[in-house]
């Protein structure tokens, strides 16, 4: 466990670096991230290079102890390179270009981009690849921030084509596959392919999906391009990559492969404004972020980097970006670090060393003010885990959880093409399900579609649209108990309803289909009760029972939980109490031990030790709690514990 921070040695005066590597140190940092804005100061002019200013700062970082992580500098291409190539640049939905004089002005389709993207890298990783202070890479930054993965340039329009023409052989199977005979939009040459936007109205879900497919596809591709270089030119260093919160543009599995470890970039109070919370819970949550909003994402990006994650970005205090951003309460920057490192990272790296004097970012804190070497509030509380770390030592390794969430980025894709009832949005429900989960005390891992489910004693699929084959035989070979929510299985490959109705291929395991689906508008709702108890919002599917037992029925008497075998469906978007209710029941017949938690605390196991955080403004007491590693069993407002547990602490 170690901290990191972020560092931009091209915006500072040289006769500071050696005082700020010296700081960092005695603050009690390991790494420093350096590099992925710079192209333009490496190079200012295509092929005329200035390596100087870096091999400078890449020695004195390294000289002060320092561990380097060098980003590619590849989401933020010059003036010169733009000018060069026009074709790169990206165009928005609606038609109009997406220019210089931000970052990430590329679109993935430009076949000049990739290879100006490949001569920098090779260049780069083969002057720096075996540097002895360089411990590892990040690829580009922050993949399609600024909603930056989706283009619909001419560009884009050839690499489409081209991408289908691949997949689909042939006009005929392509107009099959996407039901052209509708609105005669059949196609007889690849060519005629039109992008799906800016139509008289809808366009045909199924190429919008395949349109996804395709930008998604890309951006694995371009990722492993610059980590094939990267092995090649620094052997023995790892690759990373900063994914971010609340994305899902494209699939984060595919990008996971290419890796060695998965970083994302941890701005919990931002988020809040990011997320459909209500205003009620925007406001309570406010000054601390909602406590399970960095947590999902910890456990994701786990998931995501094969077990291995950083926070390669943490808020040190206020952010710049979101609609309104307050001053985090204090203590909740060191809330933060001990909530990742409980959940498994590896380091926690800062954002930034130094707050900018200049630029779109300088509303943006830092672990220091604005061009002074004093430490902020934030830096302050980081400098204290700095030290809380030293005196700590090492702590269990994190293990294999009990219970599972089945993440899935094309369902996100799916229900954002069609979703049918205007606040279905499949990140909020999955999100939702894994609150539940931790109100109870679980601790969660994720998984991706199709992996193994072996061992897990419950396994929660909140919505899975399109059930692959890989998916169905894990669902099928689960030893656990297994909970789908609604839509899971209504949708084919190829975007269609399932022959045999929805749930498709899971029919023979729940033995149900859904007749017919309801989106339910803002103040409907249908009581559910029997051995689960709540009301359903926005969703329900109509489901006819063909050997399932009904656990619980809508009002209407309509099945609403049904279980065949090992393998329950709830057929709605559940409130808050249904959730619980049939969270609580699952854990019943999954044989889990619960503890009811406080909306403001979490808990996170790490081996033997029990982590306990408090988002609230109370002192909250752990019920049998024994000796404390860090803190106490009283836990106070934005406090931290790590304790010995026992009696209900202790969850099998």
């Amino acid at each position: 466990m170690s901290l990191g921070v972020c560092y931009y040695p091209e915006h500072w005066p040289e006769a500071w670096w050696e005082q700020d590597a010296r700081r960092m140190r005695e603050f009690g940092i390991d790494y420093v991230r350096i590099g992925e804005f710079a192209w333009s100061r490496y190079e200012p002019e295509r092929g005329k290079f200035d390596w100087g200013w870096l091999d400078r700062a890449m020695d004195v970082l390294a000289k002060a102890g320092l561990k380097i992580v060098l980003g590619t500098p590849t989401c933020t291409p010059p003036k010169w390179l733009v000018d060069a190539n026009p074709e790169m640049i990206p165009v928005d939905e609606q038609g109009r270009p997406r220019g210089f004089g931000s970052r990430r002005h590329y679109t993935f389709s430009s076949k000049a981009y990739w290879e100006e993207s490949r001569r920098i890298v090779e260049v780069l990783s083969q002057r720096y690849g075996n540097h002895p202070g360089l411990v590892g890479w990040q690829t580009d930054n922050e993949y399609g921030c600024h909603d930056s993965i989706l283009s619909w340039s001419a560009t884009d329009l050839a690499a489409f084509q081209e991408w289908l023409r691949r997949k689909y052989q042939s006009p005929e199977q392509l107009n099959e596959a996407w039901g052209n005979a509708f609105w005669s939009m059949e196609v007889t040459r690849f060519d005629q392919v039109s992008l799906p936007n800016l139509a008289v109205t809808e366009t045909n879900p199924a190429a919008r999906l395949d349109f996804w497919r395709f930008h998604s596809e890309q951006v694995a591709g371009y990722d492993a391009m610059q980590c094939a270089i990267l092995r090649a030119n620094s052997p023995g260093r790892w690759i990373t990559h900063n994914f971010m919160g609340f994305f899902n543009d494209f699939d984060h599995w595919a990008v996971g492969d290419n890796i060695d470890l998965a970083s994302w970039d941890s701005y919990p109070i931002g988020f809040v404004e990011r997320f459909p919370f209500t205003e009620e819970e925007k406001n309570r949550w406010a000054l601390t972020s909602h406590p399970d909003i960095a947590p999902f994402h910890h456990d994701l990006y786990r998931g995501v980097g094969h077990g291995r994650f950083w926070v390669m970005e943490q808020q040190p205090g206020p952010v710049n970006w979101a609609p309104w951003n307050p001053v985090p309460k204090p203590g909740m920057v060191r809330l933060w670090t001990w909530e990742a490192l409980a959940h498994g990272a590896e380091v926690v790296s800062y954002f930034r060393w130094r707050q900018a004097t200049f630029a779109q970012e300088q509303m943006h804190a830092g672990l220091n003010l604005p061009g002074l070497h004093e430490f902020s509030q934030g830096g302050r509380e980081a400098q204290t885990v700095g030290a809380e770390l030293a005196a700590l030592g090492s702590l269990p390794e994190p293990e294999k959880t009990a219970v599972a969430i089945v993440y899935d980025y094309e369902s996100s894709w799916i229900t954002r093409i069609q979703p049918q009832g205007a606040d279905f949005h499949y990140y909020e429900l999955v999100f939702r399900w894994y609150e539940a989960a931790r109100r109870l005390g679980l601790d969660v891992d994720f998984v991706r579609p199709g992996a193994s489910l072996a061992g897990y004693r419950l396994v929660l699929v909140p919505s899975l649209l399109h059930v692959s084959d890989a998916a169905e035989k894990a669902f099928a070979a689960a030893d656990g108990i297994v909970f789908y929510g609604p839509r899971t299985g209504s949708k084919t490959r190829n975007y269609g309803i399932p022959a045999n109705l929805p749930p498709g291929p899971l029919q023979p395991l729940v033995k149900l289909r859904v007749l017919e689906v309801s989106s339910l508008r803002p103040g409907l709702s249908l009581r559910v009760a029997g051995s689960v108890s709540g009301e359903a919002r926005r969703w329900r599917d109509l489901v006819e029972a063909q050997g399932a037992d009904v656990l619980a029925r809508f009002e209407d008497g309509g099945p609403a939980l049904a279980v065949a075998g090992r393998h329950h469906y709830l057929a709605c978007w559940p409130d808050e109490a249904l959730l619980r209710s049939m969270l609580t029941f699952a854990c019943g017949k999954a044989g889990l031990a619960t503890i009811d938690l406080p909306d403001c605390i979490r808990l996170r196991r790490r081996g033997a030790l029990h982590f306990a955080f408090n988002y609230g403004d109370e002192v909250w007491s752990v019920p049998d709690a024994q000796a404390a590693t860090l803190g106490a069993a009283t836990v106070p407002p934005q406090g931290v514990a790590i304790l010995q547990p026992s009696g209900h602490m202790t969850r099998s």
